[in-house]
C-alpha cells in the first residue's frame, strides 16, 4: 500500500557531463562530428560490401553486420546526448526504457558477433581447405540469425524486468544515458532478480564469449606460427589482427562499466568509458577495418569512380535538358512574336 502511495516517476534527468556552457558547446561540436563520422564510415561499409561481388564472402558478411550494429549504437545513443548538450536533460519513462532496450540489443549482438568473427578467421587460417563448406552462406546465415534473436531475447528479459520496477524518486541519473547499472539504484523496490540476471548475462556474453573468442585466437596464432615463410605469417595475420584489436577494446571498456559499482568516481569514469564503446568505437571500426584492406580500398575506388561517372551522365542530361527547354522557351517565344505582329499589322 505504502509503495502505491508514492509518485511514480515519469521522467528521467540526464546530468550528462559539464553544467559550464562553453564546455558543452565544446563537447556537441565534438560529438556531432564523432557521429557524422561513425554514420558515413559504417554506412559506407554496408554500401561497398552490398555493391561489389568481391566483397560477398562470409567474413564481410559479418563485417557488414557489425557496421549495421555501429550504426545502431551510435543512433541510440549520441542524438539525445546532444539534446542533453543542448539543455535539454530530461527523457521520458518510455523514452529511457527505448533508449535502454536497443542499447542492451546492440551491445550484447557485439560481443556475439566478435565471436563469430573470430571463428570465422580460426576456419579460415586453421582449415582453409574445407572453410567454403563450414562457412557456407546457409551457415553465415544461421550465425547472424542467431546473433540478433539471441541479443534480442537478452535485452527484452532485462527491460522488461525493469519496467516491473518502481521508481518514485530521485529521478537524477548521473550518466549521459540509459543504462541497466545506473537505473537500478534509482529504484524504490528490490531489485535482486534484476542483479541475478545481470550476474548471468555478464557470464554468458562476456566471460563464455570472451573464452571462445580467445581460443579461437590461440588456434589462429598457433597455425600461424607454423607458417614457414614471413610472407605467408604477414598474409596471414593481416586478416585477423583488425579483428583482435576492435574485439580487445570493446571488451576491455564493456567490462569495465559492467563489473565496477555505479557509484562515487567510478560513475565519473563509467562515462567515459561509454564514451568509448558507443561513440568512439563505432567511430574507429570503419577505420581500422579498411585502411589495411587492399580489397576493400579496391572496392571503395571502384564505388568511388562509378558515382563520378553516374554524377558525369546526370550532369550531361541536365545540361542537354535545359538545352532543349532553352531552344522550346526561344522558339514559343518566336511564335508569340510573330502571332502579336500578325495581329498588329
Amino acid at each position: 500500500m505504502a509503495e502505491r502511495n508514492q509518485t511514480v516517476v515519469t521522467e528521467f534527468i540526464l546530468l550528462g557531463f559539464s553544467e559550464t556552457h562553453p564546455i558543452r558547446l565544446v563537447l556537441f561540436c565534438i560529438f556531432f562530428f564523432l557521429y557524422i563520422v561513425a554514420l558515413a564510415g559504417n554506412t559506407l561499409i554496408v554500401v561497398a560490401i552490398s555493391v561489389d561481388s568481391g566483397l560477398h564472402t562470409p567474413m564481410y558478411f559479418f563485417l557488414a553486420n557489425l557496421a549495421i550494429l555501429d550504426i545502431g549504437c551510435t543512433t541510440t545513443v549520441l542524438p539525445k546526448l546532444l539534446e542533453n548538450l543542448a539543455d535539454k536533460k530530461s527523457i521520458s519513462y518510455v523514452g529511457c526504457m527505448t533508449q535502454l532496450y536497443f542499447l542492451t540489443w546492440f551491445l550484447g549482438a557485439e560481443l556475439l558477433l566478435f565471436t563469430a568473427m573470430a571463428y570465422d578467421r580460426y576456419v579460415a587460417i586453421c582449415h582453409p581447405l574445407h572453410y567454403t563448406t563450414m562457412m557456407s552462406r546457409m551457415v553465415c546465415f544461421l550465425l547472424a540469425g542467431s546473433v540478433w534473436a539471441i541479443s534480442a531475447i537478452n535485452s527484452s528479459v532485462h527491460t522488461g524486468l525493469m519496467i516491473r520496477l518502481i521508481f518514485c524518486g530521485p529521478n537524477k541519473i548521473k550518466h549521459f544515458l540509459c543504462e541497466i547499472p545506473t537505473l537500478l539504484l534509482l529504484s524504490c523496490t528490490s531489485t535482486y532478480l534484476n542483479n541475478i540476471m545481470i550476474v548471468i548475462a555478464d557470464v554468458y556474453f562476456g566471460v563464455i564469449n570472451f573464452v571462445f573468442t580467445m581460443v579461437s585466437y590461440g588456434f589462429i596464432i598457433s597455425s600461424i606460427l607454423k607458417i614457414r615463410t614471413t610472407e605467408g605469417k604477414k598474409k596471414a595475420f593481416s586478416t585477423c589482427s583488425s579483428h583482435l584489436i576492435v574485439v580487445t577494446i570493446y571488451y576491455t571498456t564493456v567490462i569495465y562499466t559492467y563489473i565496477l559499482p555505479g557509484s562515487g568516481s567510478s560513475m565519473d569514469n563509467g562515462k567515459v568509458v561509454a564514451v568509448l564503446y558507443t561513440t568512439i568505437s563505432p567511430t574507429l571500426n570503419p577505420l581500422i577495418y579498411t585502411l589495411r584492406n587492399k580489397d576493400f580500398k579496391t572496392a571503395l575506388k571502384k564505388i568511388f569512380v562509378r558515382f563520378t561517372q553516374n554524377l558525369r551522365t546526370q550532369n550531361e542530361s541536365l545540361a542537354n535538358l535545359s538545352l532543349t527547354t532553352l531552344l522550346l522557351y526561344s522558339q514559343l517565344i518566336s511564335v508569340l512574336d510573330h502571332a502579336i505582329l500578325s495581329q498588329s499589322s
